[in-house]
């Protein structure tokens, strides 16, 4: 009977020695959730602790989709980025960006702003190896030419209390790794710039922002450290569509005045949505039309993206079900604008003179020419937005911070005459998602699609796509009467 009972005791022992290794392995592979905070924080902190995404959700959750929005540096990532068959030589780049990290633009009513620190610190997460010496290299950028009024601009955030909009130091590292993957791509591998390149094989355009100017110094920097400052010239674009004198466009407003009456038609039927703003006015004490003005939600994404918890008052606090309301509205919105498609015709003819001066640099580059074969435009979220859907990419998530989008254009070395193009958001190769290329490589064996495809598609399928099917220019298409 000892016997037996020993016997029991030790396979019992056995087992819940079997049993903590595999709950310490879930926690290791972040498959279970920990209940120590990061940064040693205790239990005890209103910190909150974030969820690790680890693999896509079955069905649609705003706190996965939050994350990915944040964009958290981590470990470097696996981009695709530079891949082509040995024959073919890569010849020109075309890089748009979002700005990194940012802080709100917005603050909720009688609530205190998150304490964020924008001055960048060496030992404080997250971090790069290239922080320190980014600092000191923008602190030497007095001989840089910069368009006004770009020059009034400081080059790298520093103040310790975030100002409104101003790039944090999460942005910052975001840009730097950034550029420190595509140098290791585009440099280091494949050459697309000489160790002694001048100032017109790079064109750099940014808006009036700092977080855009410091976002694209950010990249430049991780892409080509320690730069000479006398062979950069950043433009100044004016507008966020990057139209430069083509920004008239009567119908692309329109389109616009459409697409947002259909978002607040949307708003209307969420009675979930209205009751979760009346709730977090009676919290801040405001009306709930002064709370819903405010767009609580950008002030809410920067407390969850930097894990600072959301607001209190006397009343209570903000929590994550009000944020899970909001960025779940947020996701629908996305879906019934693709669907709706009204959005489309504001993105084809918002995007228009973007591609327009994209594709005449790549013929440039076709022809042999040398000058801006490697573009930068550092820009923003309604940027980015109506470039992916004009392009065909309906499905692709809404910019997240330090988004990036590529263009790359390749020559085949067997049939020199012969270029072809890459479409890369955020590292995925979604070349054959495009609506000028989606079916291409049904009938060609060439990971890419025809330059011309892309040229067609600017010069004449935007406008039959827009159902402009007379409209031969954009002016003829922005100036349609009876729309």
């Amino acid at each position: 009977m000892r016997m037996l009972f020993r016997s029991r005791f030790l396979l019992l022992l056995a087992l819940a020695a079997l049993l903590a290794f595999v709950s310490l392995s879930l926690q290791f592979f972040h498959l279970t959730p920990v209940s120590t905070a990061k940064n040693g924080a205790s239990s005890k902190s209103r910190k909150r602790v974030m969820p690790e995404p680890v693999t896509e959700p079955p069905v649609t959750d705003p706190i996965y989709e939050a994350l990915l929005y944040c964009n958290i540096p981590s470990v470097a990532e696996r981009s695709m980025e530079g891949h082509a068959p040995h024959h073919f030589k890569l010849v020109s780049v075309h890089v748009f960006i979002r700005h990194g990290d940012r802080y709100p633009l917005y603050v909720i009513p009688k609530t205190k702003r998150p304490e964020i620190d924008c001055t960048l610190v060496a030992n404080r997460k997250p971090y790069h190896p290239k922080l320190e010496a980014f600092v000191s290299h923008m602190s030497k950028g007095s001989g840089a030419s910069f368009e006004s009024p770009l020059h009034s601009l400081p080059l790298y955030p520093s103040h310790p209390l975030c100002e409104l909009g101003e790039l944090t130091q999460t942005g910052v590292v975001q840009h730097l790794q950034n550029g420190q993957l595509l140098r290791d791509i585009y440099l280091k591998k494949h050459k697309l710039l000489p160790s002694d390149w001048s100032t017109d094989q790079l064109y750099l355009e940014t808006t009036g922002k700092s977080r855009t100017l410091q976002s694209g110094l950010a990249l430049l920097y991780g892409f080509l450290p320690d730069f000479d400052w006398k062979k950069i010239h950043f433009r100044h674009q004016p507008s966020a569509l990057f139209c430069s004198g083509n920004c008239f466009c009567p119908v692309r407003n329109q389109y616009l005045e459409k697409e947002q009456r259909r978002q607040y038609l949307l708003r209307l039927k969420n009675s979930q949505l209205e009751r979760t703003y009346e709730d977090m006015a009676r919290i801040v004490d405001v009306p709930t039309k002064q709370l819903r003005a405010a767009n609580p939600i950008d002030s809410m994404l920067c407390h969850f993206c930097h894990n600072v918890s959301f607001p209190c008052t006397r009343n209570g606090c903000i929590d994550m079900e009000h944020f899970k309301v909001i960025k779940t509205h947020q996701i629908e919105d996305e879906r019934e604008r693709r669907e709706k498609k009204l959005y489309l015709g504001y993105a084809l003819l918002g995007a228009h003179p973007i591609l327009n001066q994209t594709i005449s640099r790549m013929q440039r580059a076709a022809e042999g020419r040398k000058e801006e074969v490697f573009a930068l435009y550092s820009a923003h979220d309604v940027t980015l937005s109506p470039l992916l859907s004009a392009l065909g990419l309906m499905e692709a998530r809404f910019p997240r911070f330090a988004a990036r989008l590529i263009l790359e254009l390749w020559q085949d070395r067997e049939k020199p005459s012969e270029h072809s193009v890459r479409i890369l958001y955020n590292g995925v190769d979604v070349t054959f998602h495009t609506s000028f290329c989606q079916d291409h490589h049904k009938h060609s064996s060439k990971p890419m699609c025809p330059l011309e495809n892309l040229v067609r598609f600017v010069k004449k399928d935007m406008f039959v796509a827009l159902g402009s099917s007379g409209s031969t220019s954009y002016y003829d298409a922005c100036h349609k009467e009876g729309f």
